[in-house]
C-alpha cells in the first residue's frame, strides 16, 4: 500500500517494467499522489521529497516547429520581440526548406551558440546527417536526435566532425541506457522529459545519475503540456542546478486553450517564468486546480 514518499518510492521500484510501458499514464498518477501526500501534510512536493523550496526564475527556450518559411518567419519575430534568447528549431530534411530557417536566424541576429536544432530521427546515417548539417553552414550549439534512437556510435561521430554537442531524447529513457553511451556521455546532453521518464521520483533518480557523470540536461516538455506538468518539471529543474541548461514548455494558455490550473503556471515575458508571481499556494504543487468546466470534463455544462 502506498501512504508515504517511502512507500511510493518502493512502489515504483517494484513496477519498473509496467511504469516503462506507460510512462506518461503513470506520470499522471504520481502527479495526484504527490500533490494530495502535500496538500495533507500542508507542504509541498520539495519539502516532502527533501529537496530546496523553490525560488527565483526559470527562463525558457523558444520552440519553433516544421513551420513554412513565412510562418516560421513569423514566429521567430515574435519570440524575439518577446524577449526570448534561446532558441530550438526542427529541422524537416528537405535541404531548401531548413536553409530557409536559417537565413532567417541569420537575418534576426541570432547566434548559432544560442540555437539548437531538433532533427527527430530524420538520416539513416552519420555521413547523411553530416553532409545535411555541414550544408546549412550554420554551426548550432546541439542538434537533437539526428540518426535512429540509440545508435550512440553515430551519433558520437556527428559530434566530433561537428564539433558540437548532441541532445538525446528518444535515445535515453532510462538509466541502465547510460552504459551504453560510451564515448558519446562527454559529448551529449540529456532531454529529460518527466512524462517521457515515468514520473518526477524516476527524473531526479535519472539527474543523480547524470550528474555523477557530468551530462548536462535540458528539461523538456511535450507540446501542449499543463500546468500540472509545468510544475512538476520545475522541481527537477531546480533539482539540476548548475548542470541545467535550458527549459523547454510552460506554453500554458499561449497554446492550450484551456489549463487545468487558474492562474495558468506559463512563462512570461522574456521567457521567463518567476516563482515569486507564479500565484503557487498551499500544499501539493501549490496550483489551484479547477474543477468544473474543463473540456472534457463529465461535470461541465452543456
Amino acid at each position: 500500500m502506498v501512504t508515504d514518499i517511502a512507500s511510493l518510492r518502493s512502489w515504483v521500484a517494484g513496477h519498473a517494467v509496467i511504469i516503462d510501458r506507460h510512462p506518461a499514464a503513470w506520470t499522471a498518477a504520481e502527479c495526484a499522489i504527490l500533490d494530495l501526500f502535500g496538500r495533507v501534510a500542508g507542504c509541498s512536493v520539495e519539502e516532502l521529497l527533501g529537496l530546496p523550496e523553490l525560488c527565483g526564475d526559470f527562463q525558457y527556450t523558444a520552440v519553433i516547429g516544421d513551420a513554412e518559411p513565412k510562418a516560421f518567419s513569423a514566429q521567430l519575430e515574435q519570440y524575439c520581440k518577446a524577449g526570448f534568447n534561446r532558441f530550438k528549431i526542427k529541422l524537416s530534411g528537405d535541404a531548401v526548406r531548413d536553409s530557409l530557417k536559417v537565413a532567417a536566424l541569420v537575418a534576426a541576429g541570432i547566434a548559432p551558440e544560442v540555437v539548437r536544432v531538433d532533427a527527430n530521427n530524420l538520416w539513416p546515417d552519420a555521413d547523411a546527417a553530416i553532409d545535411a548539417l555541414s550544408a546549412l553552414e550554420y554551426p548550432c550549439f546541439a542538434v537533437e536526435e539526428p540518426l535512429m534512437p540509440g545508435d550512440y556510435a553515430g551519433m558520437l561521430r556527428i559530434a566530433q566532425a561537428l564539433d558540437t554537442h548532441i541532445i538525446l531524447d528518444e535515445s535515453l529513457l532510462r538509466s541502465s541506457q547510460l552504459n551504453d553511451l560510451g564515448g558519446l556521455g562527454m559529448a551529449c546532453v540529456v532531454n529529460l522529459r518527466v512524462s517521457k521518464m515515468g514520473g518526477v521520483l524516476r527524473s531526479l533518480e535519472l539527474l543523480q545519475a547524470l550528474r555523477e557523470r557530468e551530462i548536462p540536461v535540458i528539461v523538456g516538455a511535450h507540446v501542449g503540456e499543463s500546468s500540472v506538468l509545468t510544475r512538476a518539471a520545475l522541481t527537477v529543474a531546480a533539482a539540476a542546478g548548475e548542470h541545467l541548461l535550458a527549459q523547454e514548455g510552460a506554453f500554458g494558455i499561449h497554446l492550450l486553450q484551456q489549463d487545468v490550473a487558474k492562474p495558468p503556471l506559463m512563462f512570461g515575458s522574456g521567457g521567463v517564468l518567476s516563482v515569486a508571481s507564479a500565484g503557487l499556494k498551499g500544499g501539493g504543487w501549490g496550483l489551484n486546480i479547477i474543477q468544473e468546466g474543463l473540456v472534457g470534463n463529465d461535470d461541465a455544462p452543456d
